[in-house]
Parts: structure tokens; sequence; C-alpha cells
């Protein structure tokens, strides 16, 4: 019979740790609502002229860099540019005259600066070439 009563107890004891440490866990960062002070921007492409809630998007972090694949060079191309995407270099580059029309938008802070950013290109080509790896690949 103590046996029972002591696994019991135990049971009980481990069933109220579990639930100490799901309460007081940290939530993963999944939108920009959760994002941490700083320089971050969630990053959304879209097929078409679609407006930003219509596609899942990424979140950039610069300090530091990580979010997407070339989260470095992002993060350097932005800062050379005061955090205006519109403001980083037009890299010379031969792109098709296919329209196949894409929509970025960016959302978010930089360095305390609220960010807004939302433009619609030819073709994906034409957005690198404006935007440089802050749109790239983010996988």
């Amino acid at each position: 019979m103590t046996y029972f009563t002591t696994a019991k107890a135990v049971r009980g004891g481990l069933l109220a740790a579990a639930a100490l440490l799901v309460a007081s866990a940290t939530p993963a960062l999944a939108t920009p609502q959760e994002a941490p002070p700083g320089s971050w921007l969630y990053l959304t492409v879209t097929q078409g002229e679609a407006r930003a809630g219509d596609a899942p998007g990424k979140l950039l972090l610069c300090n530091p860099p990580r979010g997407h694949a070339r989260a470095a060079e992002a993060c350097a191309e932005l800062a050379a540019a005061g955090g205006d995407i519109g403001g980083i270099p037009q890299k010379d580059t031969f792109c098709t005259m296919i329209y196949a029309p894409v929509t970025a938008t960016a959302r978010g802070e930089w360095n305390g600066r609220p960010v807004q950013y939302t433009k619609t290109f030819s073709n994906p080509c034409a957005m690198a070439a404006s935007t440089g790896s802050v749109f790239g690949r983010q996988d």
C-alpha cells in the first residue's frame, strides 16, 4: 500500500513540475509583435500585387544577424542605408523583361525607428537588384 501512495505522490510532483515549466516557458519569436528590441524586420514576398498578410514571412534580426540564409549580408546592407530599404544601392544586373510581379513588404524597427516598406516589382530579379539581400533567398 505504501508503494501506491509513494507512486501517486511522485507522479503528482512530476505533473506539478511539468506545469510550472510550461507556465514559465518563453514562446518562440514568430511575429513582429513578439520581436525583441533593436533592429528587426518582418519580411514577406508575395506573387503578384498581394498584400503583406497574404503570405507567411520571415523575421530578420540584426543584433546579432539571424532570421534567414543571408541575414549578415542583409543587415550590413541595411546598416549602410541607415535602415532604409529604398536607400540600398541598385545593383547592375540584367533581368529578363518577363512580367511576373512580386510584392515585397517589410515592417519593423531599425535602431528604435519604425520601418514600413511595400513595393511591387516587375519580377524577382528586379526586386533583388533593388533590395539586395534583404528580400533574397530566405530559406
